[in-house]
């Protein structure tokens, strides 16, 4: 992958491109940031420029110009193997969970996922964590990179690189190493192999081992500046200009939302139905209902789904809140959460957005602490009736 390919970012691009050049570039980097800034896409690009692909200013010769050299050969090669993501040299580690049909004591590695998991980079760089529990047909388990994971990568790493030059572990969600992957995992990055460097795309850095912060320099990736979103809608989606610039602005520099608004039916349009549901029940103190909806929710959703439905409920509870200072340029919402919001919002004001926001928040950390979402849930809607009752 070039950096070309990458959706804006270009002070970044030139800052990490200056580091290899100038041979400068740090053993471990950990790119942090929300999804959908290009995190993901921003390290393939790092990695593939490591291993030997040149971008498209730099590629002045011409392949069928005259012989071939073997350095160009080499550099052909080396490209045909990126395009699919199978460069010996190139280390790839993200969460998983156990194979089905496996015996007790087969261990849980990104091996066992690498089809689905470049199949899942070869359509786009862009994804998000959900997409990627779809690919492995997660139902109620929780998705992590277990300590086999670390064993697997230091065995893989004390080899000599297969082509020469650099080796490149990229870690996707290094935050969802369990502990004792994490303190394996410091031994590498305290003592790298030589000629490796380490690519860690971060999400949640504060849950992360201080000590693995500390061994790594952090890139803050920011959201896709709205001028390069509109200019990629158009290039890459084909979308009218007006329309581009709509869907850019509502995106927030999130490319991953800028797909799901164009897709139309996508998961936020049910997480919207839900949000719209729950209120009306809790504004009319149905708790019957409630105690229905949350079992419903708790059978119909895993965990980390649960999750982002509860991060959605954040963003439309601040969304709604904004919405009352008759400000469009601050509201970031399609056409029918505006139209749910135009009865709704009053509702939402400073006697209690901040905890309704805390509340949907504590929610989701305590699912993740794998307590009974059911009752967690239940509990979360009676606290809302009290809370929505403030003015």
């Amino acid at each position: 992958m070039k950096f070309s390919e990458v959706i804006g970012q270009h002070q970044l691009i030139a800052r990490v491109r200056k580091l290899v050049d100038e041979d400068r570039l740090p053993h471990a980097l950990m790119l942090c940031g929300e999804a959908g800034r290009g995190k993901m896409a921003l390290a393939l690009a790092l990695a593939s420029y490591l291993l030997g692909e040149k971008d498209t200013e730099d590629a002045g010769e011409d392949f069928f110009m005259g012989p071939i050299t073997q350095e160009q050969m080499a550099r052909k090669n080396t490209e045909a193997m990126l395009r699919k993501w199978e460069h010996p040299d190139l280390h790839f580690t993200f969460p998983v969970i156990k194979m089905p049909n496996t015996s007790a004591d087969h261990p849980c590695v990104s091996e066992d996922y690498m089809k689905e998991w470049r199949q899942m980079l070869l359509e786009s760089p862009y994804f998000t964590f959900e997409e990627w529990l779809e690919r492995m047909n997660v139902t109620t388990q929780q998705a992590r990179i277990f300590v086999a994971e670390s064993d697997s990568l230091f065995h893989k790493l004390s080899l000599k690189s297969n082509i020469g030059g650099y080796k490149v572990s990229l870690i996707w969600l290094p935050e969802y190493m369990k502990p004792e992957c994490a303190n394996k995992m410091l031994k590498l990055l305290e003592e790298p192999p030589a000629q490796t460097v380490f690519l860690l795309v971060c999400e949640h850095p504060e849950q992360l081992l201080e000590t693995i912060r500390s061994r790594v320099q952090r890139i803050d990736v920011k959201r896709i500046e709205q001028t390069d979103m509109e200019q990629a809608l158009q290039q890459r989606r084909g979308l009218e200009p007006d329309t581009a610039t709509r869907i850019a602005r509502m995106a927030a520099g999130n490319w991953n939302k800028a797909v799901e608004l164009i897709a139309g039916e996508n998961e936020s349009t049910a997480f919207f139905e839900e949000y719209k549901t729950l209120m009306r029940l809790v504004y009319q103190r149905r708790v019957k209902e409630l105690s229905e909806w949350s079992s419903r929710i708790h059978e119909d959703y895993g965990r980390e789904r649960l999750r982002a439905l509860l991060h959605y409920f954040q963003r439309m509870t601040r969304e709604n809140f904004m919405f009352n200072f008759g400000k469009p340029e601050l509201c970031y919402m399609t056409a029918e959460e505006e139209d749910f919001a135009r009865k709704f919002a009053k509702f939402v004001n400073e006697a209690n957005v901040v905890e309704m926001d805390e509340l949907f928040e504590q929610s989701a950390m305590e699912i993740a602490q794998n307590t009974t979402p059911k009752i967690v849930l239940f509990d979360m809607t009676l606290q809302l009736i009290i809370l929505l009752l403030r003015k």
